[in-house]
């Protein structure tokens, strides 16, 4: 354990120096090479900015209105079929789209039926193992403009699927 704590201090500055070093042997610009990725990396931040706003007002939105405890109700009778928890399908279903809003609700959870709860390792189990699928997609293809998603929309949701049963294999 002490090995990996050592390592972990003091990896990211060798990196950083071993970059620095390397650049400077090939006589590269090494501030102005820094300053130009700075400037990519804001370009993309702006780019992509419009998607994150509209994502976080629309689960904003979702879980304000009752919309979302709306659509949790009607898939409540699947989801006892599936063995899945009634106040977890808000979760997997905000998941899809935002990793803060479905840790919010994560916690809500927390506080009632606490963390050790089958109920709370399920919803822990489900943050680590599926991935905000429309977010992810719509940043990653946005900044770099790819119009045509082909399979990765039902792959990602093929894998969020199989996190949602391994969560819940793994809590019962």
């Amino acid at each position: 354990m002490k090995l990996i704590t050592y390592l972990s201090d003091y990896l990211v500055p060798l990196l950083i120096f071993y970059m620095v070093g390397f650049a400077a042997l090939q006589k590269r610009p090494v501030f102005d090479d820094f300053i130009e990725g700075a400037k990519q990396g804001m370009r993309t931040v702006a780019g992509i900015l419009p998607t994150l706003i509209g994502l976080m007002t629309a689960v904003g939105v979702l879980r304000t209105s009752g919309f979302l405890d709306f659509l949790s109700g009607v898939l409540q009778g699947p989801a006892e079929l599936l063995h899945i928890p009634a106040p977890a399908v808000p979760v997997i279903l905000v998941r899809l789209v935002s990793s803060s809003a479905a840790t919010g609700l994560v916690l809500d959870i927390f506080k009632t039926s606490g963390p050790d709860s089958p109920v709370g390792m399920m919803v822990s189990i489900l943050e680590s193992c599926t991935e905000t699928v429309f977010y992810t997609m719509s940043v990653y293809y946005m900044s770099i403009k790819v119009t045509k998603t082909r399979w990765t929309l039902a792959g990602a949701l093929a894998a969020t699927a199989a996190g949602v049963a391994v969560s819940i294999a793994l809590s019962c």
